[in-house]
């Protein structure tokens, strides 16, 4: 029964032992926020080659820019705003998501993908649930949309292949907008 324990906590035992860094920086030494699926094969700290401390990963069902995630973005800024850290020139927003991922497994529940999303199922079509090159897309253009996210963000869309553990960029990583500042 505590197979899995002892095992994660031998583990953890190795990792303050050899890769353990005291004192490392609340701030992500990228600039870098991934929203990514909580798929165990598409954790983006090995599929980007992430090394502790160099990136924020809000996990998600089907990486997918969510009002949970949005929620979740806004509680990083200001947190960053009370380290003394911003969030706009040189940060990075990924969308990171990938083929073959459960999510298109909940066709049959609509209403959970809309209350997800937070949509009338009537609109779930928009989303692309079914297509994760269209997905990104879709989540990029609804990031892009938004104006309460700081418009010097670079934002991004990125797709993994689960059979071939490549990264293809689908959406090329841009401003957010054109800042309005004067």
């Amino acid at each position: 029964m505590t197979g899995t324990v002892t095992t994660l906590t031998a583990r953890n035992a190795d990792f303050a032992q050899h890769s353990f860094v005291p004192g490392a920086s609340m701030m992500p030494a990228l600039q870098t926020i991934v929203i990514g699926c909580v798929d165990p094969r598409v954790d983006p700290a090995h599929v980007l080659g992430l090394a502790n401390g160099e990136a924020l990963v809000i996990r998600n069902v089907g990486g997918r820019y969510t009002p949970a995630a949005l929620q979740t973005m806004a509680t990083l800024r200001l947190i960053a705003q009370a380290e003394g850290a911003g969030t706009g020139p040189g940060w990075n927003l990924i969308v990171l998501q990938h083929t073959d991922c459960g999510i298109t497994r909940l066709g049959g529940h609509p209403g959970l993908l809309a209350s997800t999303f937070g949509i009338e199922e009537a609109d779930l079509p928009a989303k692309a649930v079914g297509d994760p090159r269209a997905a990104v897309a879709v989540d990029v253009a609804a990031i892009k949309d938004n104006p309460f996210l700081p418009a010097e963000f670079i934002v991004s869309g990125l797709v993994y292949d689960v059979r071939t553990g490549l990264v293809e960029t689908v959406v090329a990583p841009s401003l957010l907008r054109a800042s309005t500042a004067a």
